[in-house]
Parts: structure tokens; sequence; C-alpha cells
């Protein structure tokens, strides 16, 4: 057994990913303070062909030093807008027939298990702050709430981690079905 080079690995450019399909799933990250967690969510983002990332409130831009450490260059592959307002980020994506999913732990969440992903459907996935989770404001918005099941002491994963599991859920879901 060897590992692969880069060579071998055969990644696109670029310019060759952003004009190459992705899955209807993007991303709407809520007031994330840490910019390394930020550029995780890119890195994974890119991995999976995410159509794009809204980041909202107090989220980090590019290019700063923290998301380009962890990012690495995914900045630059996946698209990415800025809004100063989750409501009206949650609206527009509304309005273009995406059905938005919070992750959040709430009275009326659902099992990430228990989710099925419907390949007719474009979804909005919002993550929350690190503290504080998914504003209220953008909370009363919400078409569903997904849950991801955890048995330790903790009450919540990392934010990027969370996003790593549930765009995973997600591309295996449109995957599957094509």
């Amino acid at each position: 057994m060897k590992k692969l080079s880069l060579e071998e690995l055969n990644r696109p450019s670029i310019e060759e990913y952003k004009v190459s399909p992705k899955i209807p799933v993007v991303l709407i990250l809520d007031n994330i303070r840490s910019g390394l967690n930020v550029g995780s969510i890119f890195r994974t983002a890119d991995a999976f062909k995410i159509e794009k990332i809204y980041l909202v409130g107090i989220t980090l831009v590019p290019p700063h030093r923290e998301i380009l450490k962890t990012a690495i260059g995914a900045d630059q592959s996946v698209s990415w807008e800025y809004h100063d307002c989750i409501v009206s980020v949650v609206n527009k994506l509304k309005n273009e027939t995406y059905e938005v999913v919070g992750i959040e732990q709430t009275d009326r969440s659902v099992m990430l298990h228990d989710f099925q992903v419907d390949n007719e459907k474009k979804y909005a996935l919002v993550f929350g702050n690190e503290v504080g989770g998914i504003s209220n404001e953008a909370l009363v918005e919400l078409d569903a709430v997904i849950e991801v099941p955890q048995h330790g002491t903790k009450h919540s994963l990392n934010v990027s981690v969370c996003a790593g599991l549930l765009i995973w859920h997600f591309y295996c879901g449109f995957a599957s079905k094509s």
C-alpha cells in the first residue's frame, strides 16, 4: 500500500470546480465566531460540492487569517456571500424554493438518522453560534430542525464537526438517488 500523490488524486482546478455540478445544498453560518470553524466548513463544503455558503452577522469572511488557515484555499473554490441579517437570507432562500433546515436541539427536532433527504428538494442548512446556537429570529423561520444524537456528557458538538456530519448525510442522500 502507498499513499497517493497529489497528481494521482487528480483533483480539479479551482476554475473546473466552480463550473462543476453541485448538490442542491447551501449552508447558512449564523454568527459563527471562530474563523477556524468557518475555514473548516469551507473545506468540507468544497469536498462534497456544496452550492454556496452564506456568512451572516458576526461570522468572519475571507480573507481572514483564521479562515485561510483551515480552508486551505476552499474559500476560493466555494461560492459565498455575506449578509448582516439572517432573516433576509432565510426569506431569500425560501423564495428560491429551498427548504430551510436548522441544526439545533429543540422540542421539534428530528434525529439525523431519521431525516430522509428528498432528492426533489433543495436545502439550506443553518448552523448557529458556538455558544448560543441558532438565533431566535432564525429559529422561528425554519421549515425543519435536525438534531445530531449525542450520548456523552457534553451538550453539543463543535460546529465544524456538526457541519461535516450534516454535509456528509446530505451528500450521501443525493448520491444514493442519482
